[in-house]
């Protein structure tokens, strides 16, 4: 865990705060065009595929990265990222937390621009390799959710204020 200059040591909220920055969240989305899903299966109920379903919607080119599928969504699935022939600009994990250092790794070998990990994903170690490579790191945070939330529908509708409550405004 990291350390604060005083000696203090931050909580796990404050440390994977620093990987949920709104504003990298907003680049990454609006700059990003290839998005490889390491773990994209091809079972229409498991969340990497309506993630990656999601983001081929939304104008996103989806290379899958499952050793275990040969196509998904349309796209020839690679098994590992060191194999994709384009270039990438996310890395998307729908992977255990001690497989994110290698995959980390690989992200900086092929020269991406950024690594998302999903809910639940966390991995001090796969974002420490990351950003020494010079990737962004989004961290516990659902592409399609941040996505809907700062690009699509739902910033329409205020859900993108950071404010949640139940009280209704005053009527004027």
């Amino acid at each position: 865990m990291n350390t604060e200059p005083n000696g203090a040591t931050p909580t796990v909220a404050q440390d994977i705060a620093r990987y949920q920055d709104p504003e990298v969240i907003r680049e990454i989305l609006h700059t990003a065009r290839t998005v490889a899903i390491v773990g994209l299966s091809s079972d229409v109920l498991r969340a990497s595929h309506f993630v990656g379903f999601y983001a081929q919607r939304h104008g996103y080119r989806v290379i899958p990265v499952n050793p275990r599928e040969s196509t998904v969504l349309g796209e020839v699935s690679y098994p590992s990222l060191l194999e994709v022939p384009v270039p990438v600009d996310v890395v998307d994990v729908f992977r255990r937390p001690d497989a994110v250092p290698e995959i980390a790794r690989q992200a900086v070998q092929i020269g991406a621009k950024a690594l998302w990990l999903q809910f639940g994903v966390i991995s001090w170690e796969g974002a420490a390799i990351a950003e020494a490579g010079g990737l962004k790191v989004v961290m516990d945070r659902c592409f399609k959710v941040e996505h809907a939330r700062h690009m699509g529908r739902m910033h329409w509708h205020g859900l993108n204020t950071g404010v949640v409550t139940s009280r209704r405004g005053v009527l004027s």
